[in-house]
């Protein structure tokens, strides 16, 4: 049923697509449409010499209700538009039913944006883009004279946006290397245990924070490892053993994971982990709300995820006074690492992406377009879209640090803060002029996710599975065979053989043809 929904779509973007020649112009949608006019994004000189401002559409998430509204917006749109050299006919939709709204949209050349916000690499964005919806941004991106920006764009993060060796999108950014370990360094202080940088002394650490007494209160009541039913730590742990990213590149084919001798090396690691108590015996069930609790209230040593929970659990021990068990005139601190054995499981890179449709019919509107983008990429427009106007949301202190005149102001933020829905933030994620005062945790966060970009983990399929019509079908339910195995296994509810059956029920369930598939294409690129 779902195949023929996706074929079906497919054939309706075919369609549309078609429709585009001779196409002058394109309406935004909700009472957002233009005159011919309007839509006219070619930049033209006036009788003074100056130029008219480009005029570009563009359809993104609403979370807030009234977007870029109330007192100061209109100044905060001008702002903008002045920098940018551009009028944007804004199509603002709540996040609540945007993905109907964008199937819908996809599927009408009439209503058909110019730059539309995607979340997801989804089956209906492939369609759209095997259909020839999007322009293919490879030609264009990487010009650094006139998109300084975003020909900064990452390439492994690039592959994440790529359909049949077309660039279809501009990512929003988000740290490559977010991933990592963090500690109590008190109760490592304690203990007289050196920073980890091997697998050995990760294990002698989460050891001694079980049976070593890092409390000091007499009674064996910790574990070396906060988990819950959230698996994401075992992805990071796995690339220390060289696992790979769910895919990796074995004698010039690309294979899942599971399917090495590392998987097995790092699932018994954890394993033994397991079975010498060294966490939570009932950590499968537990609630990811209350993951960070259990090393904040002291019963956990070490969090593995993203550093910024690490960094959040160090903030709590600061803003609670909660002790140091070295020295109770000093709040308990954490020490936050990026890789072991020199490796660390990359992020996506994206959260999501900007795709250019085809609503954008010459080379000039689409370099009008692409010219938006790149200029909300500067310091100025991510410092507007952040915390507003100088001068009424933010000035600048004493030390020249930006001080925010509104935090915590929710009316106050509707002026801009929706802005930042239309920022893809390459290369920087913040604005690096006026900056915020950072305090050593802060420093030390970004300092780690810094070194972690040149040692990050990536997945080689990516963009072939983006291309896999099995995977778009079925790639959630494979991946949770493959999950629930792990985990089955770690616990002890299944053996090997239990493993190897499971496995088994992936290649049968698509796995082989998703594996055809992605190395079909891989070939193919060599």
């Amino acid at each position: 049923m779902k195949l023929k929904k996706v074929t079906a779509l497919m054939l309706t973007f075919a369609l549309v697509v078609g429709s585009f020649t001779g196409c002058g112009g394109s309406s935004a949608g909700d009472s957002k449409a233009t005159d011919a006019k309007a839509t006219e994004s070619q930049t033209q000189e006036t009788e003074t010499g100056s130029t008219e401002k480009q005029n570009i559409t563009f359809m993104t998430y609403d979370y807030e209700g009234s977007p870029v509204s109330g007192e100061h917006s209109e100044a905060v749109i001008q702002e903008m538009e002045d920098f940018t050299n551009t009028h944007v006919d804004f199509t603002w939709v709540p996040d609540d039913n945007y993905e109907d709204k964008l199937s819908l949209t996809l599927a009408s050349a009439d209503d058909m944006p110019m730059i539309i916000s995607v979340s997801k690499m989804s089956a209906v964005i492939v369609g759209a883009a095997k259909a020839g919806a999007f322009w293919d941004l490879n030609d264009y991106i990487y010009d650094s004279e006139k998109y300084p920006n975003l020909s900064q764009a990452n390439a492994s993060v690039n592959e994440g946006v790529t359909i049949d060796e077309q660039l279809i999108g501009v990512y929003k950014a988000r740290p490559i290397g977010r991933y990592g370990m963090g500690y109590r360094a008190d109760w490592a202080e304690k203990l007289g245990i050196d920073t980890p940088t091997t697998i050995e002394d990760v294990y002698n650490m989460m050891y001694q924070f079980t049976y070593g007494d890092p409390d000091g209160n007499g009674v064996n009541d910790t574990y070396g490892l906060a988990l819950c039913k959230y698996t994401g730590p075992f992805d990071i742990i796995q690339t220390w053993f060289g696992v790979g990213n769910q895919w990796v590149e074995q004698e010039g084919k690309l294979v899942p994971i599971f399917q090495t001798e590392e998987y097995m090396e790092a699932l018994n690691w954890l394993k033994k982990m397991y079975d010498d108590g060294l966490v939570y015996e009932d950590w499968a069930v537990r609630d990811t709300a209350t993951w960070r609790d259990s090393v904040k209230n002291g019963e956990c040593g070490i969090f593995i995820d993203v550093l910024d929970g690490s960094r959040n659990i160090w903030d709590y021990f600061v803003n609670n006074n909660i002790t140091s068990v070295v020295d109770p005139s000093v709040p308990a601190s954490m020490n936050l690492i990026g890789s072991i054995e020199g490796k660390t499981l990359a992020t996506s890179g994206n959260n999501g992406f900007f795709v250019i449709t085809k609503a954008a019919d010459t080379e000039e509107k689409l370099e009008a377009c692409l010219s938006y983008l790149d200029k909300m990429c500067s310091d100025e427009m991510i410092t507007l879209s952040s915390y507003g106007l100088e001068g009424i949301h933010w000035e600048r202190d004493s030390e020249g640090y930006l001080a925010d005149l509104d935090a915590g102001d929710e009316v106050s933020a509707k002026a801009y803060g929706a802005l930042n829905q239309t920022i893809a933030y390459i290369p920087n994620l913040k604005a690096l002029s006026p900056t915020i005062k950072m305090n050593e945790r802060q420093e030390l966060e970004e300092k780690v996710k810094k070194e972690n970009e040149s040692v990050a983990v990536f997945n080689p399929a990516i963009a072939y599975l983006n291309n896999s019509d099995t995977y778009s079908l079925s790639g959630s339910t494979l991946d949770k065979i493959i999950d629930d195995a792990r985990t089955q296994y770690i616990c002890g509810q299944i053996d090997e053989t239990g493993l190897k059956t499971a496995w088994d029920n992936w290649l049968a369930q698509g796995g082989n043809t998703v594996i055809e598939e992605v190395n079909a294409q891989y070939t193919a690129t060599k």
